[in-house]
Order: structure tokens, then C-alpha cells, then sequence
């Protein structure tokens, strides 16, 4: 498909500017003029439209397909929730209205759904405050370490160590060196966090440990049974327990992790509360904590003043300082809040135990097609299997692609053998959950009939198998290079 850029035409235009509107030279000093013209595309408006709903078809979207992405919770993303961000009162605020003399008063609305998001996740998962600064969810993943490192520096510690399970996700060791930790790898047992690991970590590191890092159900879609032992360990040395929240959606209205003994959360809100996944931006990543790590909360912090009005208190001597611009992303907060609004305690409860009946049901259809661990117990959200018979997890996710369906993702967590982790989400029905069970047997066929068929694939799409080393490190950005 040609560029934009291939399809100008040297006098083609779409719009012009009205013949009295001023001109550059006449708004600007001459320093800043350019000294010729910017090289842009000479198109027809046609020709615009035409291309970028072209190039809007290319796209594969959760609209559109089905996307069994593991850990990522690809799940549709309901349109309510997009009319209610972008309604005029809070599409058109300026975000630095609330910290101007007198602005509180008009964004009264604003503050007010900040507040009341903060207290609706709260009671989700049992933290006493939220923070709505990270951008996205590994900016709350730093975020949280952060604070973790402020609490130990406030007790007057200085505790390097953080402890990382060896199927976590591969953000949590980046954030927390990001954060001035060096990681201690726990090794899994029966596909769950060792307490004898944490154990033995805690006699080799001492007081030198800050926390651990969990994700509960873990990435192999299993809950933590070990979890009350880990927590007492943890206590014994008073380091903290951090929930990385990526598989919220499994949990919602079962589990609140403050119950359960983690310190410090950060949501992924595109997963559990059905907000737009990111893709470059706009992402959120609230974070909560208890009681202990209040103090040192990122500021401002939205507050009421004893007659209801809402104001951003600044005045928290042991914060940590700003993490992200203003607020965070206030629209996904807004699209949040819509959603929990609308599903409620019940709705939010009803939409984990869809997910969780979704992927047991996949589990069980492909327990003869692919080889699953753990196949005896119930998974989560989400299950890990392996790709059979020498078969590789990269050429049954082409094939995959080859077929219309966007692949699982593949070869994470790393301690499965060519891993491939699917997670259909409580959004998709069982018709689109066959289909996948009858595409997975048919290319499995296909592998062990014709290897070399599958390995070509796929033969049906605009790009087939790129060398992916040569695409980050020789990247093509401009018409002109080739």
C-alpha cells in the first residue's frame, strides 16, 4: 500500500486558506520562518480519505476480531463509556483549571468523579487511597516501588533487594531497577510462588529486602495457595507486599488484596474496568496502597472540605512528588468510573466469574490439541499451554494470523516450554471460542502432516515473516529510503 507521500501530486490540494487570513510573516518573527516549505503530501481530500480508511481496515482491532492476547486482557471496550468521557464538561476542562485561584469551584464535577473513583476502587481492593498520576501500567508498577523505597527511607533503611518471582511479568523487574533495587529471582514450585524460595531469601538477604512483587493469579492463570505463608514471612522483616495488577479481571469482587495482605496495588484499568488499551496512549495506572504508605502518595491529592466542596491538597510533606502530568489520564478515569457505574458491585463480580468460566472452557476444549500443564487444576482468566509434538509456538501463532485470528501471546512466561497464553476475556461468546478451538486443531493437523506448510505461513497478508532484529535496527521511516 502506498504512502500518503507516494500518492501527492505536485498542486493537488484539499483545503485553502481564505485569501485575507494572515500570513506566517506577518505572526511571526523572521527567525522562526521557514526558509522553504515543509515537504507534505499534495492530496485531494478524496484521495485522504480514501487512504486512511484504508489504511483504518489494516488495523486489527477487539472490534473487530477476536484478540486471545494472555496477561494483556484484550476485552471489548464498551462505547457508553466513550460518549460519557467525551461529553463537554469534561473533554473541554483545562486540565490546570482546578489549580488556579478560584478554579476549584469550576471543576467541582471533575473533582468530585476523581474522588469518587478513588473511593469505588478502594472498596474493590480493600486499599485506603489511590493515586491517578501513572500514565500507564508499568508507570504504576515505578510508582509503587517508589513508594515502597519511600516508606523504608522514612524508617531510616536503606534496602536494595526486591524480590521478583521467575514468572512475573517482565515489567516488574524493570520497574524495580528503574527504582534503585537490585532483583532476587524466586524460583516457582508446582507453578506457584515457593514460600521455601522466599524463605531461603530472606536468610541469605536478611533485612536487606524491601518486598516482592506478586501477581495473583500469576501469569501461568493460577492462584496463589501459598499466599498467608508468604505474607507472615514477609512481615517477619517488614517488607512490603506489591500486587501487580494485571489480572485483576480474574478477581473482582472474590479477592480484595488489601485482605489479603498486599500493601501497595497498581491497576492496569484497561483490563478489569474495560478502558481503552493503551496503543501508544492515552493509558492509566492508578495506584493504591494502605494505610502505612498514605504518607507518601504522589500530590496533588483530590480532598473535601467539611462542606462537600472538593479541592487538590498539596501540603504532604513525605510524597514523592509528581509522577505523571496533572492528574493522570483524567478520560480513561472518567471511562472507569462509567464502567464500574454501570455494572456495579454485582456486574463487576458477574463479569470475573465469565472470564474465569471462559477460559477453563477453552482449557478443557484444547486439553487434547495442546499440551497444557497443571491441566488438573482450574485456571483463572487465563492458562498457559505448550505447543505439541516438536511443533513451535511462533509458527502455530502465524498460522493463526494466516486464519484471521490474532495469535496468543507466545513464549512468556518463559519458564513454559513454547509457551502460548491465551486469556479470552468474559467478552467473547462461545461460538468465537469454538472457532478458535477448530482453527488451533486444524493448523495442529496441518504441522504434523506438512511442517514446512506451516512454517510459511502466513501466505494471505500484506507482510509475511519479517526479520524483526533487522526491522528495530534498520527501521524504514521515510518514503525515500527504500
Amino acid at each position: 500500500m502506498k504512502t500518503i507521500f507516494a500518492q501527492s501530486v505536485p498542486g493537488r490540494c484539499a483545503w485553502r486558506l481564505n485569501s485575507d487570513a494572515p500570513k506566517a510573516s506577518e505572526m511571526l518573527p523572521e527567525g522562526l520562518l521557514r526558509k522553504k516549505a515543509p515537504r507534505l503530501p499534495e492530496c485531494s481530500e478524496l484521495d485522504v480519505v480514501r487512504h486512511f480508511t484504508r489504511l483504518s481496515q489494516l488495523n486489527y482491532s477487539v472490534d473487530a476480531n477476536f484478540y486471545p492476547l494472555g496477561s494483556c486482557t484484550m476485552k471489548y471496550n464498551p462505547k457508553f463509556t466513550e460518549y460519557v468521557a467525551g461529553l463537554p464538561g469534561f473533554a473541554r476542562l483545562h486540565p490546570m483549571m482546578a489549580q488556579l485561584e478560584g478554579g476549584a469551584d469550576c471543576a467541582q464535577g471533575a473533582l468530585r468523579c476523581l474522588y469518587e473513583t478513588e473511593a469505588l476502587l478502594c472498596e474493590l481492593t480493600g486499599m485506603k487511597a489511590f493515586t491517578f498520576q501513572p500514565m500507564a501500567g508499568a508507570n504504576g508498577e515505578f510508582t509503587g516501588v517508589k513508594l515502597i523505597a519511600a516508606y523504608h527511607k522514612a524508617k531510616g533503611r536503606n534496602r536494595k533487594k526486591m524480590l521478583i518471582p521467575d514468572a512475573a511479568h517482565g515489567t516488574n523487574p524493570a520497574s524495580a531497577a528503574l527504582a534503585g533495587f537490585e532483583t532476587v529471582n524466586i524460583e516457582s514450585r508446582d507453578g506457584m510462588v515457593d514460600p521455601e524460595a522466599i524463605v531461603a531469601a530472606i536468610a541469605e538477604h536478611g533485612e536487606d529486602i524491601a518486598g516482592l512483587m506478586m501477581t495473583c493469579p500469576n501469569t501461568l492463570g493460577l492462584m496463589e495457595v501459598h499466599l498467608p505463608r508468604i505474607v507472615a514471612e514477609l512481615r517477619k522483616i517488614d517488607a512490603l507486599l506489591y500486587y501487580d495488577g494485571a489480572n485483576m479481571n480474574a478477581i473482582m469482587g472474590k479477592m480484595r488484596m488489601g485482605d489479603a495482605g498486599f500493601d501497595v496495588v497498581h491497576l492496569n484499568v484497561h483490563k478489569p474496568l474495560a478502558t481503552p488499551h493503551g496503543g501508544g496512549g492515552p493509558g492509566a495506572g492508578p495506584v493504591g496502597v494502605t494505610e502505612r504508605l498514605l504518607p507518601f502518595l504522589p500530590v496533588p491529592r483530590v480532598s473535601k472540605h467539611p462542606d462537600g466542596r472538593f479541592f487538590l491538597e498539596s501540603n504532604l510533606p513525605q510524597s514523592i512528588g509528581h509522577i505523571g502530568p496533572f492528574y493522570g489520564s483524567f478520560g480513561i478515569i472518567i471511562r472507569a468510573l462509567a464502567y464500574m457505574l454501570r455494572l456495579g458491585g454485582e456486574g463487576l463480580t458477574r463479569a470475573s466469574e465469565y472470564a474465569v468460566l471462559n477460559a477453563n472452557y477453552l482449557k478443557k476444549k484444547l486439553e487434547n490439541v495442546l499440551e497444557i500443564p497443571f491441566r488438573n487444576r482450574f485456571c483463572a482468566h487465563e492458562f498457559v499451554a505448550s505447543a505439541p509434538d516438536g511443533l513451535r509456538a511462533l509458527d502455530i501463532a502465524k498460522a493463526l494470523l494466516q486464519r484471521g485470528i490474532h495469535a496468543p501471546t507466545i513464549y512468556f512466561p518463559l519458564i513454559v516450554h513454547e509457551c502460548l497464553m491465551a486469556e479470552p476475556t468474559e467478552t467473547e461468546n462461545k461460538e468465537t471460542l469454538d472457532a478458535y478451538v477448530e482453527a488451533l486443531k486444524e493448523i495442529i493437523l496441518t504441522g504434523k502432516a506438512d511442517p514446512q506448510a506451516l512454517q510459511d505461513m502466513p501466505t494471505n497478508l500484506p507482510v509475511r515473516r519479517l526479520d524483526e532484529t533487522a526491522a528495530a535496527r534498520h527501521m524504514v521511516l521515510t518514503e525515500d529510503m527504500g
